[in-house]
């Protein structure tokens, strides 16, 4: 019998390579990455800060750059050893050594170049902790501006403080003559009017303080909108003087105005005006007690604006205190008359309707309010 050797099976057809599997969406690179955060954080009111563990700056957003001028922060460089720095970098420090998030304030002086268009000091509240990626550390810090806080803050105490002083020497004296009459020592009529002429003129100075206040609260709580209308700025000043005539008969002043023919048109609260030529005015005959001051309040248009003056030739103001004359409460002399809040007024009706006041004087010659307020295009 002959065998036949039996055919060696096939070999199994290799399976077929499977298909490359498509390539992963390339992720956005780390550089873009960094551009779009920085765009973000640049807009960001709060100033950031990042250092790496070396203590050199990663990133400096733009509002941590405006608030730490003049001195510049670049990227790759350490912080600066300037002493106005030296709270941030304390509070580096701290954070670093503490390895947990540490808070703190600082306090920097402007140079006289930003101190004209900023406060004289900028409050910043710090914050800073530690940050890890992978192997590398470091620290980031917020700075939060509280200046405008602080001074709201600060300017609502020195008002109520101020308000108090003001009210609480008029109560004082009236109620001295109040005990005065009730003890019977005043017998004769003269004494009493006298004690009554007093009372009265104090309780209207109470009255007028209240007034001031009232009104210029209303001014910086003002949440309806002007009362817009047209008005002749002229008959607007005519009024103002009528209303102070009292005063205006015992001071015996030299008033002129120079206005336009048509006597100046203007848009605007008339009340608002009316409160800003009559305080300019007043404040004017109070401060200058002698008679035949001379007075001129002059208007002149141009195509974008009304231009305002209100000149005066008393014995002025002194430099040192020009700064601080729209303060409120603030006075220029210990013989000052007013409530101290008129030019507060002024300044804060005139602002509402867009404009800006300037003072100038020069003491003895001439003292001179000049309004500018925007005119509609």
């Amino acid at each position: 019998m002959t065998l036949q050797a039996k055919p060696a099976p096939l070999a199994a057809a290799p399976a077929p390579a499977p298909a490359p599997a498509p390539p992963p969406a390339a992720p956005m690179c780390m550089q873009d990455d960094c551009r779009l955060f920085g765009a973000l954080l640049n807009e960001a009111p709060q100033g950031i800060l990042v250092l790496d563990e070396a203590g050199l700056i990663l990133f400096a957003n733009l509002a941590i750059s405006v608030m730490l001028l003049p001195h510049p922060l670049e990227e790759g460089r350490p912080l600066g050893t300037a002493p106005a720095l030296e709270a941030v970098s304390r509070i580096i420090s701290d954070a670093r050594a503490r390895r947990t998030r540490v808070e703190g304030e600082l306090r920097l002086p402007l140079p006289h170049s930003y101190a004209a268009e900023w406060s004289h000091e900028r409050h910043y509240h710090l914050i800073a902790s530690p940050w890890s990626e992978g192997p590398r550390t470091g620290v980031w810090v917020m700075a939060e501006d509280r200046t405008e806080h602080d001074t709201i803050a600060q300017t609502r105490q020195d008002f109520v403080t101020s308000a108090g002083h003001e009210l609480r020497t008029p109560l004082s004296l009236i109620h001295g003559y109040i005990e005065t009459l009730k003890s019977g020592m005043i017998k004769n009529t003269a004494s009493l009017g006298r004690c009554l002429d007093v009372m009265e003129k104090h309780s209207r100075r109470m009255m007028r303080i209240i007034d001031d206040m009232l009104t210029l609260a209303r001014l910086e709580g003002l949440e309806e909108p002007l009362k817009t209308e047209t008005f002749l700025l002229r008959g607007c000043v005519h009024d103002a003087i009528e209303h102070l005539t009292p005063l205006i008969e015992v001071r015996q002043p030299h008033i002129t105005l120079d206005f336009p023919p048509d006597g100046g048109l203007l848009s605007g609260d008339r009340f608002y005006w009316d409160q800003i030529f009559s305080n300019l005015i007043e404040n004017a005959l109070k401060e200058n007690p002698r008679t035949g001051l001379r007075i001129a309040i002059a208007g002149r248009w141009t195509q974008h604006e009304c231009l305002i003056t209100v000149t005066d030739d008393g014995v002025g103001i002194r430099p040192e205190d020009l700064p601080y004359a729209f303060r409120r409460f603030y006075r220029t002399s210990q013989d000052s008359k007013g409530t101290g809040l008129g030019l507060s007024i002024v300044k804060r009706a005139v602002e509402l309707h867009g404009g800006t006041i300037d003072l100038e004087s020069h003491p003895g010659h001439a003292t001179t309010f000049t309004i500018r307020v925007p005119l509609p295009g």
